[in-house]
């Protein structure tokens, strides 16, 4: 069985409905996905969860036609009509699954990010990331520290840190 993009390849557009496809063939996923989304939304693990969710057992159907519809159009390139099919049972799919994201109005959505977004950090941060397990790791990780420290010394070093820190912090109230 050939791929959808192979198929793409022998497509040369005649109608309308086949240039559609052409446009929209990027929404087509690999027909074995289908087929496994199917057995996933009737196995007895998804049907418990769909009924703990929802109350009641889902229709897992359009994976079944959407997997019926792909097999039909990777045998047959000129079956359109399979190709529509799924192309619109995706964009539906793509328009629930976002449906929350777009209808979303507690937060205001920005045209681009913050203009200091990549300030430095304040200088008592530096001094405290230059001490921190974080930092150790980095460095032996990238291999700039001639003597790197064993796991058993960094988790060592770690907690003493934090001990000093939670010191300063009781001091500090």
């Amino acid at each position: 069985m050939s791929t959808i993009y192979e198929v793409a390849a022998t497509i040369k557009p005649k109608t309308p409905d086949e240039e559609a496809v052409l446009k929209s063939l990027w929404s087509i996923r690999p027909c074995y996905l289908y087929n496994e989304e199917y057995e996933d939304c009737t196995s007895i693990k998804a049907r418990f969860n769909q009924y703990f969710i929802h109350g009641e057992s889902i229709d897992c159907n359009q994976w079944k036609r959407d997997f019926d519809n792909c097999v039909r159009f990777e045998k047959n390139a000129t079956d359109t009509k399979s190709a529509l099919e799924l192309i619109d049972s995706e964009q539906k799919r793509r328009e629930e699954r976002m449906r929350a994201h777009y209808g979303n109005n507690v937060w205001t959505k920005r045209k681009a990010p913050p203009e200091d977004w990549a300030k430095p950090l304040p200088e008592h941060m530096q001094k405290e990331y230059e001490s921190s397990f974080l930092a150790c790791e980095s460095q032996r990780n990238s291999g700039r520290t001639a003597n790197a420290r064993s796991g058993k010394q960094l988790l060592m070093f770690y907690n003493v840190t934090r001990k000093r820190r939670n010191v300063q912090m009781q001091k500090l109230q």
